[in-house]
């Protein structure tokens, strides 16, 4: 133990705040956060967040009331999260990018009674909140933020808090609107966060009690260049500060050049994105600009959207002291499995992952585990520590969370199969199926395919109405700058990967590909734009 460590008491449950409230307590003067020049230590961090709490309580904040964080990353978004969990509230992400209707959705699903604004969605914020009675105040971030905090209270003097505490993920998917996902605190430690094993390589925590052994000796500096609002982020971020490390956030929109100058300044050793919308603009960052010294890099992981196997071999060959590991999961499984590949490693054009023991592929005929080997295509499944289910959907929360032979189960819109060596190759996802003439195509298999084309910064497959065969696929395509692209280029290019009924029969371009901030393709977008000419 060193002399900034103090010797700490275990957490008396796997709540979310009792875990941190033990570790601040443990490495009180280590570097927790650090946000556009702001340090804050452990115990900074716990303060303030105690203060915020005891400001919410002021404003009549109590268990299961729950707090919008209309923010974008920043340290206030790590303390309004420790202050919800410590008051047994419950903090949810809203996605900064929507529009007042989508706003208004999303405010009113929630049942929110609070909420935390970046001063710059105030405007938007206005137009929604005249229409929630239940929405009884707001606080922005920047000088009345720090009004509140100075004001209150920094005791930790709150109740007692258990496993059973909720935890709600709120994911807009790929099609639909947002859906809440409901966990127990204790099952999320586990599944989403990693059980005091961020590098998912030890094994999860048995006891409370050995999260605290498990705080790293050395500290690890880790940066998400994933938003916090996004389930990726989020885990990310909290799983190494139970880990006793340094999270780095860089604040506002994407900035490649500034990712890869922070790597360089602040000496980060992990890092995870958002699939090829994050890895794309990172690789030309660095042949613009490049190179920058990321010798301190051993790992970088990705989540949340595709990576293809292309971009996943440049990144390598660009970062080649780091593996890169490309994780499987959603908001409704927590982690289920990954993909590693090393330096000198070559991808398959598939998508395959290791899965975790609880994962597995479920035959929808037979509710019965696919036999590897068989080519029986089945959807991802998760028994074990999985939610309870959707926040205020009933009729959701039955198609999705299911029991089998006694088994609870909860069922990912993913297909499929299990390969003979037991990985899990995934075909994509069975709300965007297209079926042409009796065959069905998933899209995400012909995007990481287009997207190997040099011509192609982007791509989105979607199926459109033919009078032949019911539907036929049609590829959305954003062109690297300088270059043009003909459908029979991308046929003649799909030829040698894909059968004849996966290649595209339509193409649009477009300036731009519309995804949304976690990086998921915009179906629904995709689909207007085929359908409009």
């Amino acid at each position: 133990m060193s002399a900034t460590e103090a010797p700490g008491v275990p957490p008396e449950s796997f709540n979310l705040a009792d875990v941190w409230e033990a570790v601040a307590d443990r490495i009180p003067e280590r570097t927790a956060a650090v946000c556009a020049g702001t340090r804050r230590t452990y115990a900074e961090l716990e303060e303030r967040a105690n203060r915020l709490a005891h400001w919410m309580a002021d404003q009549g904040v109590g268990p299961d009331d729950h707090i919008g964080l209309y923010l974008t990353n920043g340290i206030e978004y790590l303390e309004a999260m420790l202050a919800c969990f410590k008051l047994r509230a419950v903090p949810i992400n809203v996605n900064y990018r929507y529009v007042a209707g989508e706003l208004h959705y999303l405010f009113d699903d929630a049942d929110l009674v609070g909420v935390l604004v970046q001063p710059e969605f105030g405007l938007r914020l206005a137009e929604v909140v005249g229409d929630l009675p239940d929405l009884g105040w707001s606080l922005t971030v920047g000088d009345d933020y720090e009004a509140a905090l100075a004001g209150a209270s920094p005791a930790r003097d709150f109740g007692p808090r258990s496993g059973d505490d909720r935890y709600v993920i709120y994911t807009g998917g790929t099609t639909g609107m947002p859906k809440g996902v409901v966990w127990r605190q204790e099952d999320a430690f586990f599944a989403c966060i990693g059980g005091a094993d961020p590098t998912r390589q030890q094994g999860p925590v048995a006891t409370p009690a050995e999260v605290i052994d498990r705080i790293m000796d050395g500290i690890v500096v880790f940066l998400p260049v994933a938003p916090l609002m996004h389930a990726a982020g989020q885990w990310t971020a909290l799983s190494w500060l139970f880990a006793g490390g340094t999270v780095v956030l860089l604040p506002g929109s994407l900035d490649a050049l500034a990712v890869w100058r922070t790597v360089e300044t602040e000496r980060v050793n992990l890092m995870t994105v958002v699939g090829d919308p994050v890895v794309r603009p990172l690789v030309d960052a660095w042949v613009a600009q490049g190179p920058f010294d990321v010798s301190s890099l051993f790992s970088i992981g990705s989540g949340g959207a595709p990576l293809t196997p292309l971009l996943k071999e440049q990144l390598v060959a660009l970062v080649p002291n780091a593996a890169v590991v490309d994780g499987f999961g959603s908001s409704e499984t927590g982690a289920q499995g990954a993909q590693r590949l090393e330096a000198g490693a070559v991808s398959t054009g598939e998508t395959r992952f290791v899965p975790y023991p609880t994962t597995t592929v479920l035959d929808d005929a037979t509710h019965r585990p696919v036999e590897p080997g068989s080519e029986v295509v089945g959807r991802v499944a998760l028994r074990g520590r999985i939610p309870l289910g959707y926040y205020n959907a009933p009729v959701k929360t039955a198609e999705t969370f299911v029991e089998f032979d006694g088994v609870r189960w909860v069922l990912t819109g993913d297909m499929a199969t299990i390969e003979p060596d037991g990985t899990v190759r995934l075909l994509g996802r069975g709300s965007v199926c297209i079926n042409t003439g009796g065959e069905k195509v998933y899209p995400e298999e012909v995007e990481a395919v287009v997207k190997a084309h040099p011509a192609v910064y982007d791509v989105v497959v979607v199926g459109v109405d033919d009078e032949r065969w019911g539907q036929r696929v049609a590829a959305i395509v954003e062109t690297v700058p300088g270059h043009t692209l003909s459908l029979d280029e991308v046929a003649a290019f799909c030829r040698g990967s894909l059968a004849g009924y996966k290649i595209p029969r339509s193409l649009f371009t477009v300036e731009k590909v519309e995804r949304s901030p976690a990086g998921k393709a915009d179906y629904r977008w995709a689909k207007r734009v085929a359908n409009s000419v």
